[in-house]
């Protein structure tokens, strides 16, 4: 049997408790709120076709809302996983290096010019706008020789982000839409619906297959770029299919919810800890965990402050930032 790091609990167990928090916390998302929800009804809802106010509820807004929120959590946090282990760089996440603010921005120009727009050509404008974000990141990193340093590309991620919200901004306000704009980029599951699930879900669940599969690729570059050439790994194939997943997962993410940081910082994180280095185990893992953690944001959101809602967006980030500056106070060591 399998053992995490530690040598102590089986990884087996902890996926199995993985799945059980998720199922728990799925279930607690459903029945908390400004409107309280008994038990009795979720199951009526989910196993009957009784009406009601309470079941329309749970159909029509929590639902939808909250299976967003595991596929949100999932995509996010697996495309933060295999960033940080393909680059071997711990301040990796699609929310620091460009692409939610790329996907941001090229929403704001596609509702400036293609107002009208079908939900399904908005995703592929979010998929543009992330890999336009990547490659200016990375564009301005290949501008000076030398290595890829951690801290080399969250300058350059910041700086990208930056100019990009600035376009988005500056796009809102000139074509007088800041309104729609805010609505798409503030981050958040409110509205979520059946329609945008069936467009969205089918792109998230095709990357993080995919992203499972190339696990143990992933595994291999994480620990060094020679040795995985030398064990006849094919590198720069692997890598532009890992960026394109990353892209997928993070454009399909962006428009759902809009701007959402840090969870893809913190989760990978989390599980190495818990789970050791082997992206077998990690990108799964963070998979549930990122589940989890989103399903639990949002349902912090919605009650806090009930009936009025704190963005979900709001939350990540008060529990990110600490995060993120531990992660930069210990120098990314075991990752550089």
């Amino acid at each position: 049997m399998n053992k995490t790091s530690s040598n102590t609990i089986p990884v087996s167990l902890v996926f199995l408790i993985g799945f059980i928090l998720l199922l728990l916390m799925f279930a607690l998302s459903l029945i908390l709120g400004s409107a309280k929800i008994p038990v009795r009804d979720i199951w009526l809802a989910v196993a009957t076709a009784q009406t009601g106010e309470s079941l329309s509820i749970i159909r029509e807004i929590r639902l939808p809302r909250e299976i967003g929120a595991v596929f949100v959590g999932a995509a996010l946090s697996v495309s933060g996983a295999v960033m940080q282990g393909m680059t071997r760089n711990p301040l990796a996440d699609p929310g620091l290096l460009g692409l939610t603010a790329g996907a941001n921005a090229a929403l704001a120009v596609t509702i400036a010019f293609l107002p009208g727009t079908n939900y399904f050509w908005m995703m592929m404008a979010c998929f543009i706008g992330a890999a336009l974000g990547a490659g200016l990141v990375f564009g301005i990193i290949r501008m000076k020789k030398g290595r890829m340093s951690p801290f080399r590309i969250v300058l350059a991620g910041a700086a990208v982000t930056a100019f990009l919200q600035a376009v988005a901004e500056g796009i809102g306000l000139t074509f007088k839409i800041s309104k729609e704009v805010s609505m798409w980029t503030a981050g958040g599951l409110i509205g979520t619906n059946w329609m945008q699930l069936q467009v969205i879900v089918p792109f998230i669940t095709v990357g993080l297959i995919t992203a499972v599969i190339l696990s143990r690729q992933v595994t291999i570059l994480s620990l060094n770029e020679d040795v995985a050439t030398g064990l006849g790994q094919k590198t720069e194939q692997i890598k532009v299919v890992l960026i394109v997943v990353i892209i997928l997962l993070t454009g399909a993410a962006v428009a759902l919810v809009g701007n959402i940081a840090f969870i893809g910082l913190m989760i990978p994180h989390i599980v190495r800890s818990v789970i050791g280095t082997d992206y077998r185990y990690i990108i799964p893992m963070s998979a549930i965990v990122g589940a989890t953690f989103m399903l639990l944001a949002d349902t912090v959101g919605r009650v806090i402050h009930a009936p009025y809602e704190t963005p979900v967006a709001a939350i990540l980030s008060i529990m990110g930032l600490p995060f993120f500056l531990w992660v930069v106070r210990k120098g990314g060591k075991g990752f550089s």
